[in-house]
C-alpha cells in the first residue's frame, strides 16, 4: 500500500508582524497554507497570543530589525527550526512626525534605522535561507508617502522611498538567486501606527477616490496574491484608492 507524504509548508517571515497589517498578514498566510513566523522587538504578549492563534507550526521570534547581530541570530534559530524560508515581509515601521525643523535627529535616526536599515538586516539575515529550488519572495512594505512626500512626515518619507530603492537594487541582485523582490504600498489603513494620527487618517479618507480608507485584509490579500507569482520582480505596486 502507497502512502502519501504530507506536503512540506512553505515558511514565512513577517517583521512587525504582531502589528495591525503584519497580523492580518499572519492570518491571510496561514490560511494559504504557509507556517509563519512573528519576528518582533516588543509587545511580547501580542504576538505570542498571536502564534497560538496561527497554530502549532508557527513561531515567534524576538529580534531587533536595526540591530544586525539579533536579525543574524533569528535567521540562524529559523534555519534550525525549519531548514530553509520561503519568504520574507517586512513589514516592521514607526513614524515619528513632525516638522523637519522641529524633528529631532535622533528621532530622524530611529525612523531610519527601523523602517530602511531594519529591512536591509532582515534581507541579508534572510535571503541566504531561500536559496536553491524555488527561490523565494521578499516583499517590502514601503508607503504612498514615500512617493509624493508629506507635510510633517520627511522622516517617515524618505525612509520609505529609500525602501522603493533598495526593492529595485534587491531585486537586481537576487534574480539569479530565483529571489524575487518587490514592493507594495498599502494605502492608510485604520491600524495602531494609522489610528494614532487621526487628522491624517482623516486628510487620507477625504483624498480617497472612494471616500474610504484601505484594509489590512485588503493589503494582506493582495500581498498573497503575489507571493503566487513566480515571474514578477523589482517592481512597485501602490494599492491605493489614491490618484499618484
Amino acid at each position: 500500500m502507497k502512502h502519501e507524504t504530507a506536503p512540506v509548508q512553505r515558511g514565512v517571515l513577517i517583521t512587525g508582524g504582531a502589528g495591525g497589517l503584519g497580523s492580518a498578514l499572519a492570518l491571510r498566510l496561514t490560511d494559504e497554507g504557509y507556517r509563519v513566523a512573528i519576528n518582533f522587538r516588543g509587545g511580547g504578549a501580542a504576538a505570542e497570543r498571536l502564534t497560538r492563534k496561527l497554530g502549532a507550526s508557527a513561531l515567534a521570534l524576538r529580534a531587533d530589525v536595526g540591530d544586525p547581530g539579533e536579525m543574524y541570530a533569528a535567521a540562524e534559530a529559523l534555519r534550525a527550526g525549519w531548514g530553509r524560508l520561503e519568504a520574507l515581509i517586512n513589514c516592521a515601521g514607526i513614524a515619528r512626525d513632525a516638522l523637519l525643523v522641529k524633528l529631532e535627529p535622533e528621532e530622524w535616526d530611529e525612523v531610519i534605522r527601523v523602517n530602511l536599515t531594519g529591512a536591509f538586516n532582515a534581507i541579508r539575515s534572510f535571503a541566504p535561507l531561500m536559496t536553491g529550488p524555488g527561490g523565494g519572495h521578499i516583499i517590502n512594505v514601503s508607503s504612498y508617502s514615500g512617493l509624493k512626500g508629506k507635510r510633517g512626515q520627511a522622516a517617515y518619507s524618505a525612509s520609505k522611498a529609500a525602501l522603493i530603492g533598495l526593492t529595485l537594487g534587491a531585486a537586481a541582485e537576487l534574480g539569479g538567486r530565483n529571489i524575487r523582490v518587490n514592493a507594495v504600498l498599502p494605502g492608510y489603513m485604520p491600524t495602531r501606527m494609522g489610528a494614532a494620527a487621526p487628522g491624517a487618517m482623516r486628510e487620507a479618507e477625504k483624498d480617497s477616490l472612494l471616500g474610504r480608507l484601505s484594509g489590512a485584509e485588503e493589503a494582506a490579500s493582495f500581498i498573497a496574491g503575489l507571493l503566487r507569482m513566480e515571474c514578477i520582480t523589482g517592481q512597485v505596486y501602490p494599492v491605493e484608492s489614491r490618484a499618484f
